[in-house]
């Protein structure tokens, strides 16, 4: 067996105390553990930086401090310009575009599973940890879904979802590939949010009642709207607000500033409650309706990756969610070219959002997932 003290890993730090405890385990549990926190880009104005949230220097200070206490080396990179161009870029296409996209996911695809993890193999880490809410198993023979594959090649690693159910962030993860899950750690998998903020305060580390940032990280000021009348003036522009007949009912201030789903602040008056049905880029338009006319029962995704080492070859049957917060929901996913994949719910959902991710899962295995193109 290899002894611990063999085995290096990389952490991704933050300053957090998620990935605080991450880097305390590993080291308790015998690990060379180096910590790498990553800079990321941050808006100019006045010709000076905004802060990033995740890479304030106020969280610089505080990954290194835990970094000093644990003993272990810390690194700082720059990572501005792939996360700039990866992330950024195109979150502000996808408003432009008419769709809500979801950042996390450009983040975790191309930065943390990306940069970050070859990063870290440059460092000669045999894995990376991350402060996730996810676990990582290995699968020596097939299992429930899993034989809906053929010819799979045996051991396989599976992304599972974290023991906290109010914290699993397997959605956000469900790109990882073999070639990541083979060398990935999540010590905090196994562990609740309460339980993690115990074991950071027990060991005396000072971040252990700091709290989380939920909002977006390279937003300094938290205003979205701001953010994208800066950056994206063309998703933000005035038009129409439009029943399914094609009457026109008010104006919207850009389109950017409106969802699937949402009821409040459309500004007009009806003798029935409506709701944004789609948003029409081609007419820079808003289409509401009532809610009878919310649901949809069929979506098509692309992008979509797989945890094993190929698409399934058949349709298959899964447990889906449409969206971070969501709950799973049966459907039958089936491939098509180009890594894509229409998916058929049992029964309709009103708020399938194009540019969101929908993500498949069997039991507590995630199987993989992908961007939403359009419901149907």
């Amino acid at each position: 067996m290899t002894d611990k003290r063999d085995i290096t890993v990389v952490v991704a730090m933050s300053g957090g105390v998620d990935s605080s405890v991450a880097a305390a385990l590993l080291v308790e549990q015998g690990y060379r553990v180096i910590g790498v926190m990553m800079r990321l880009w941050a808006e100019i104005s006045n010709g000076e930086a905004l802060s990033n949230k995740c890479c304030s220097l106020e969280s610089v200070t505080d990954a290194r401090r835990v970094a000093d206490a644990l003993d272990i080396p810390f690194y700082l990179i720059n990572v501005e310009r792939p996360f700039k161009e990866n992330v950024v870029d195109t979150f502000i296409q996808g408003y432009s575009d008419a769709l809500t996209p979801n950042p996390c996911l450009a983040c975790n695809r191309t930065i943390r599973l990306g940069f970050l993890f070859d990063y870290a193999r440059t460092l000669g880490a045999d894995y990376l940890a991350t402060g996730h809410y996810a676990r990582v198993r290995q699968v020596d023979a097939p299992q429930g879904a899993l034989a809906a594959w053929d010819g799979l090649d045996y051991p396989l690693y599976q992304l599972w979802r974290g023991v906290d159910a109010s914290k699993d962030q397997s959605y956000v993860l469900h790109m990882a590939s073999q070639r990541e899950l083979a060398h990935l750690m999540f010590p905090l998998g196994e562990l609740t949010k309460p339980q993690v903020r115990d074991l950071a305060a027990a060991r005396g580390l000072t971040v252990a009642s700091k709290r989380e940032s939920q909002d977006l990280c390279f937003l300094a000021d938290n205003d979205y709207r701001r953010f994208l009348s800066d950056w994206a003036p063309a998703a933000v522009q005035a038009g129409p607000i439009i029943n399914q007949a094609g009457q026109v009912l008010g104006q919207h201030e850009g389109l950017a500033f409106y969802t699937i789903g949402q009821r409040k602040g459309l500004g007009i008056g009806a003798p029935e409650p409506l709701f944004v049905l789609r948003l029409d880029a081609s007419r820079n338009a808003v289409i509401v309706g009532p809610a009878a006319a919310l649901g949809q029962t069929e979506l098509t995704a692309s992008q979509v990756t797989w945890g094993v080492r190929q698409p399934p070859d058949a349709p298959l049957q899964v447990q889906a969610r449409i969206r971070y917060k969501a709950h799973e929901v049966p459907a039958l996913v089936t491939p098509l070219a180009a890594n894509r994949v229409h998916v058929q719910f049992d029964h309709p959902l009103r708020d399938i959002t194009p540019g969101q991710g929908v993500v498949f899962y069997d039991g507590d295995a995630c199987l993989g997932g992908g961007v939403i193109d359009r419901a149907v």
